[in-house]
C-alpha cells in the first residue's frame, strides 16, 4: 500500500526521496491506478519497487512468481531486474485490474518478461512445475497460508519468498480480525519453520523476506 499507517508522512516521504527514482512509465502507472481504481493504495509504491528490484537483482533470479498482480507495478518492478531470458508469472483475480496491468506491460520493455494469468491464483500455481527463485505475495490475505504451503516447495534452495503486509497495520500485535489473525500466525509458522530463514523488514506495512535453506 502506498499510505503506510505504522511511520509519520514525513519518514515516509524522506524514504521516498532517498530511493532510487522509479521509471516513468510507472510514475503513469500510479496516476492511472488512483483515476481508474477504488483501491489504489493497493500499489506497491516507489521504496517497495526498488526494493523488490533489487532483491531480484541479488538473488539472480530467472524464474519468478508473484501473486496479485493489482495493476502491475510490483510485476514491472520485478521484471526490471530480470534478465532477457528471464520471466515472472502473475496471478490476478480481477478483469479490471489485469487489463490496466496488461496495457502498461506491452508499453514496458521489460514486459515480455511477464505473463499474467487471470484467474484463482491456488489454479496457477498448482500447475506450476519448474523450480522458483523468487516470487512476490500481496493478495487475498485470507489466503497467505495457502500461498506459503504451496509455494515454498517449489521454491529452489536458496530462492526467496517475499510477503507484503506482514506487519497488518501493526495489528499483528493483538489481532482482532481474522485476516490479522492469519498474517500473526503464518508469521508465527515461518518463524518456526525449520526449512527457511527469515527477516521481517518494518517498512510500510511489513515486508518479510523467507529464504529457503
Amino acid at each position: 500500500m502506498l499510505q503506510d499507517n505504522l511511520f509519520s508522512s514525513q519518514i515516509a516521504n524522506y524514504s521516498n526521496e532517498m530511493t532510487s527514482p522509479e521509471p516513468p512509465l510507472l510514475t503513469y502507472l500510479i496516476q492511472e491506478t488512483k483515476t481508474s481504481t477504488h483501491i489504489p493504495d493497493m500499489i506497491c509504491g516507489r521504496v517497495e519497487g526498488r526494493l523488490l528490484k533489487m532483491l531480484v537483482n541479488l538473488t539472480k533470479a530467472k524464474h519468478c512468481v508473484e501473486v496479485g498482480t493489482f495493476t502491475g507495478y510490483s510485476a514491472l518492478s520485478i521484471a526490471e531486474a530480470l534478465p532477457p531470458e528471464g520471466k515472472l508469472i502473475t496471478c490476478e483475480i480481477r478483469p479490471r485490474h489485469a487489463k490496466i496491468a496488461q496495457k502498461y506491460f506491452n508499453l514496458s520493455p521489460h514486459g515480455h518478461k511477464i505473463e499474467l494469468k487471470l484467474g484463482k491464483a491456488t489454479d496457477t500455481l498448482n500447475s506450476l512445475t519448474q523450480p522458483i527463485d523468487f516470487c512476490f505475495i500481496d493478495a487475498d490475505k485470507l489466503n497467505y497460508q495457502i500461498y506459503y504451503d504451496l509455494l515454498l516447495p517449489k521454491v529452489k534452495s536458496g530462492g526467496l519468498l517475499v510477503f507484503d503486509n506482514a506487519l497488518y497495520h501493526g495489528e499483528v500485535l493483538n489481532p482482532v480480525t481474522k485476516e490479522g489473525k492469519i498474517i500473526h500466525a503464518l508469521n508465527t509458522q515461518i518463524q518456526q519453520d525449520s526449512r527457511v530463514e527469515q527477516v521481517l523488514l518494518a517498512i510500510r506495512d511489513g515486508v518479510l523476506l523467507v529464504r529457503k535453506k
